[in-house]
């Protein structure tokens, strides 16, 4: 770890005394450094995720721990996150750099292992493909990216909530597949296309899902 990872992580946990619950720390810590907006939302995937892990035979708490922390660096402003993903030793892509908002998923991961002392594999990786999921990801990954997409954080409900939602009857991979459907009709509008996101679309697409017996 650099000297100027661990002062800037210093500086940024200093604000709170850890209790051991780690929705009350998780709250503290964004209210702390103005986030109030980022709370409430992250309560809200939490929330969800949780609700969707107990109905889908999930992890429940892993999904909890995972919805609070997933936009836990939204204490580093945008103009920032170039900055500390450099000095944080984490990879930095192309597109990344062009769009410095899609690496706040990379620094949450950070900030869950080193001041919320988080080490759980399956958490980490869903806090750190939350936005963009990825190709193989695991059914927490999807869990949480699903429970961030349904807690939409815009005025009214999200515009794909209803498909997704029906889609959940189905499975948690219909309805990742749903959502990813729609963002990929819509791929001409996004000012970058992170590979990720083209990954996880490649895979799961919706052919596979509509394959009859047949075909198999």
């Amino acid at each position: 770890m650099k000297r100027e990872q661990s002062e800037q992580l210093r500086k940024l946990s200093s604000a709170v005394c850890p209790s051991g619950n780690l929705a009350r720390d998780a709250r503290a810590f964004l209210l702390a450094h103005g986030c109030t907006g980022t709370a409430r939302h992250s309560e809200a995937v939490a929330v969800e995720a949780r609700r969707l892990a107990m109905a889908l035979g999930g992890e429940p708490e892993k999904a909890y721990a995972a919805g609070w922390l997933h936009d836990i660096s939204a204490v580093i402003p945008d103009s920032g996150r170039l900055a500390a993903a450099r000095d944080w030793e984490v990879e930095v892509l192309p597109e990344e750099e062009a769009l410095p908002l899609l690496l706040h998923q990379k620094l949450s991961v950070v900030i869950a292992k080193t001041v919320f002392g988080i080490s759980d594999p399956a958490t980490l990786d869903a806090i750190g493909h939350h936005t963009t999921l990825r190709r193989g990801a695991g059914a927490l990954e999807k869990l949480v990216f699903l429970a961030d997409k349904l807690s939409w954080d815009q005025p009214g409900a999200p515009p794909y909530g209803e498909a997704v939602s029906s889609a959940l009857v189905e499975s948690l991979d219909r309805a990742v597949s749903t959502y990813l459907h729609w963002v990929w009709e819509r791929r001409e509008t996004m000012r970058v296309i992170h590979p990720w996101l083209r990954e996880a679309w490649e895979e799961m697409r919706p052919g596979p899902f509509d394959r009859t017996s047949s075909d198999c």
